[in-house]
């Protein structure tokens, strides 16, 4: 169910009429996505990050599948000294924030990955799901108390 006439957008609309509405899903393409755009938008951009980075190339991803998020993440963590010098160039993107933030989500992703990947096995249990999915809640709250310290 999406859109206006029939979605979540219509739902709160009926609620509220002078609601504003922004789907998340759009927001949060525009946030994982920006750093592919930014270069393959541009030929003459595209171009400069092959200039430094000739390993992995960066990816889109699709927001229904979990492997594209941590391909996507993983193709920038492994040649982030290379695509800093390309970004340094364009001037952008060269904050500390950015590379941290990079940094966790890579090590978030790559737990979620594995997870997945492993709850759709075919013989998997449903008390060895359980089992997985109480140890990803504890690497959550690990990593929120002291993840940073283990960098």
């Amino acid at each position: 169910m999406r859109g206006k006439h029939q979605g979540v957008q219509k739902r709160l609309l009926d609620v509220n009429p002078r609601a504003f509405y922004m789907p998340c899903g759009l927001l949060s393409d525009m946030a994982n996505s920006s750093l592919y755009n930014v270069f393959a938008n541009s030929a003459k951009r595209w171009n400069l990050l092959l200039e430094y980075v000739d390993d992995l190339t960066l990816k889109s991803f699709r927001v229904t599948r979990w492997e594209s998020r941590i391909e996507s993440v993983k193709a920038i963590r492994t040649q982030a000294p290379k695509i800093r010098d390309a970004l340094m160039k364009l001037v952008e993107f060269s904050i500390f924030e950015f590379i941290l933030s990079l940094v966790i989500w890579h090590d978030i992703l790559h737990k979620i990955n594995f997870l997945s990947k492993n709850l759709q096995s075919e013989d998997m249990r449903l008390d060895v799901a359980i089992t997985s999915l109480k140890g990803l809640v504890s690497f959550f709250e690990n990593y929120r108390e002291s993840g940073l310290h283990q960098l």
